[in-house]
């Protein structure tokens, strides 16, 4: 589907900087991937990225746009205090991400972008009481990840905290009875992370659900495939894909980029 702009929002490449606007032209590009591979839920959700030049300033998805109508010009720019530093929309800020997306931003300088579903897979994983299970390669990629207990809805300052707390130096967390949390270093490597995690939670629903007895893995090579995926021990997982998931992006439709 093809978004149509009206006239201010063609303005905005104009008002900002040219690094700003990259970073935005791969944020969309984020949006609408996840949208494609099945894991957006209506205008729920949120991915944020880090402003160029702009200490403690983060890009956001209007609220009420769904996943594939987003586009480089759309997002809203606030800071870690929750101020609105440049909205080109007629759109506000859902309380919910600003408070989970703030917190991360404004404690771990090296995490560039973070992002948070709702998936069916990853809603169920978080359900279960085993947490995540090493059943496949990609499972154990995420060996190691952390949990956060639910607290209802995360509109209260005080769960920053403990967010973090449970966060720690993980990539990725699971929501407990509420969905999947990732953060990157860059936009390609926290959406490789949480396609991923996703896969791996699809994984673990469907191997559940066969009745079967199941191999599981030593902890040993558990452990040792946790560490082949640590970043900068083969590669940085997501840089070397994303050039072509733009191109994927492109013959599918452009607009993302407008």
């Amino acid at each position: 589907m093809s978004v149509q702009l009206d006239e201010n929002l063609r303005k905005v490449r104009d008002k900002v900087s040219a690094q700003e606007w990259r970073k935005r032209v791969d944020l969309a590009a984020c949006y609408r991937l996840i949208d494609l591979y099945g894991m957006s839920e209506l205008s729920a959700n949120h991915v944020t990225t880090r402003v160029p030049g702009e200490d403690g300033a983060f890009l956001i998805n209007p609220h009420g746009m769904l996943y594939d109508q987003m586009h480089a010009s759309c997002f809203i720019k606030v800071n870690l205090a929750g101020e609105v530093l440049f909205n080109p929309t007629g759109y506000g800020v859902n309380r919910a991400g600003y408070v989970i997306h703030s917190a991360i931003h404004g404690a771990k300088h090296d995490v560039d972008c973070i992002i948070h579903t709702h998936t069916i897979a990853g809603m169920a994983v978080s359900a279960m009481k085993c947490g995540l299970l090493p059943l496949a390669q990609t499972s154990m990629r995420f060996a190691k990840i952390a949990y956060h207990d639910y607290e209802g809805v995360v509109l209260g300052l005080d769960e920053q905290a403990r967010l973090l707390d449970d966060l720690g130096d993980h990539e990725g967390m699971i929501l407990r009875n509420h969905g999947l949390l990732v953060v990157g270093a860059s936009i390609p490597e926290a959406f490789n992370s949480i396609f991923r995690l996703e896969r791996a939670c699809q994984v673990q629903v469907a191997a559940l659900s066969c009745n079967t007895e199941l191999v599981v893995p030593s902890a040993d090579v558990v452990a040792a495939s946790w560490r082949q995926y640590q970043p900068g021990v083969r590669r940085r997982f997501g840089l070397l894909e994303w050039p072509a998931m733009l191109r994927k992006l492109d013959a599918i439709d452009p607009s993302y980029r407008e």
